[in-house]
């Protein structure tokens, strides 16, 4: 009658089947180094972690540096203790996003939707994708007789920085004059223009983002900030594509 080895101990028990293979997965998953960012994030030690999960320190240590193949009992074990699924030893993990958008290779674009443009445009982040929010270049022209600001709107905020020169930015009922410089934050779902207030074009930086966070409550404005001619940003517009 043929007899079976005896295990000895879960935790020095190895696969036997690909070994090599094994390992390899084991490696390229960072298992070990994810078990350890999730102890340290908890400010627990070693030995701490035994008492959660049964397994001895010396073992999770070993765990951690990649020198045993932990079964799926003992990650089991594991998640439960840090409130993970038993996939988050195994999914991939988020790629970094680093692009570079070099001045010679953007493309400069007029304002959409007008027979004369009132303003250019150049993305800064088109290389980027599903990316949350779009930064652009813009240079704003002076005005022509033919030429009438379109205002326009989209979800989301906007930001504005000028760079150079002066600008005019229409938002719903309320006119500003912004100069080299100045900034300005504004919810993008309210109707928005903007136009050059000077006779040399006037440069920006712009940026939207795609989606409005979530809902904040308002405040009336002081009597100081309103005699002061200030008040709470109103909902704006964005920048038109």
């Amino acid at each position: 009658m043929n007899e079976f080895p005896v295990v000895k101990s879960e935790e020095t028990q190895m696969s036997q089947v690909d070994a090599e293979t094994t390992a390899r997965v084991i490696a390229e998953k960072c298992i070990g180094e994810r078990i350890r960012r999730l102890r340290l994030k908890k400010s627990m030690g070693l030995v701490e972690l035994g008492k959660l999960t049964g397994l001895s320190a010396s073992f999770l240590s070993q765990l951690e540096t990649g020198r045993v193949v932990p079964t799926l009992r003992n990650l089991a074990r594991i998640a439960m203790v840090f409130s993970k699924d038993l996939s988050y030893f195994f999914e991939s993990d988020a790629t970094s996003v680093f692009r570079i958008h070099r001045r010679k290779e953007r493309v400069r674009l007029p304002q959409t939707g007008v027979e004369f443009p009132t303003y250019y445009f150049e993305s800064l982040g088109y290389m980027v994708p599903d990316r949350p929010m779009d930064p652009y270049f813009a240079e704003f022209v002076p005005l022509t007789q033919e030429m009438e600001p379109a205002a326009h709107l989209h979800p989301g905020f906007e930001f504005l920085y000028v760079l150079e020169g002066e600008l005019k930015l229409r938002h719903g009922e309320q006119d500003c004059a912004l100069e080299e410089g100045d900034a300005v934050y504004f919810d993008s779902s309210t109707p928005h223009s903007y136009q050059c207030a000077g006779i040399k074009p006037a440069q920006a930086i712009i940026v939207t983002m795609h989606q409005a966070p979530a809902a904040m409550p308002l405040r009336a404005p002081s009597a100081a900030r309103t005699a002061a001619g200030t008040s709470n940003p109103a909902p704006s517009g964005g920048f038109n594509k």
